[in-house]
């Protein structure tokens, strides 16, 4: 597998792969590299981003943390069922989503000047 880093801004071309039992990773320039190959080749991740409708909002949201890119499509399922309510940035509007240890919560909230 062929796959960009993405862990800081060189974005060093990794080659990943599996050999027996063991994930070999080349093309790295540091170890971060290294455990990014692995990872991403083990059960890649990702940091989702949304906007949900608040009571007269829009509110941008974030996961804190990258979940399974296989339960990206689970998670913003959930999020059609977020309550319509008045948000503050910062706020959690869900906790632990599908026990992966990640929040969902508000980053940004705009007025909704369409009603």
């Amino acid at each position: 597998m062929k796959t960009t880093c993405i862990v800081c801004p060189v974005g060093c071309q990794l080659d990943v792969k599996k050999i027996g039992d063991e994930i070999k990773v080349s093309g790295n320039g540091c170890m971060r590299g290294v455990a990014y190959g692995k990872s991403e080749f083990e059960c890649p991740k990702r940091i989702v981003t949304a906007i949900i409708k608040g009571d007269n909002q829009i509110c941008s949201i974030k996961t804190t943390i990258p979940v399974e890119k296989a339960k990206i499509t689970e998670v913003l399922s959930l999020l059609k069922l977020a309550p319509v309510k008045k948000y503050e940035i910062g706020e959690i509007v869900y906790k632990n989503i599908f026990e992966s240890g990640a929040d969902i919560v508000i980053t940004s909230i705009q007025n909704d000047s369409v009603n």
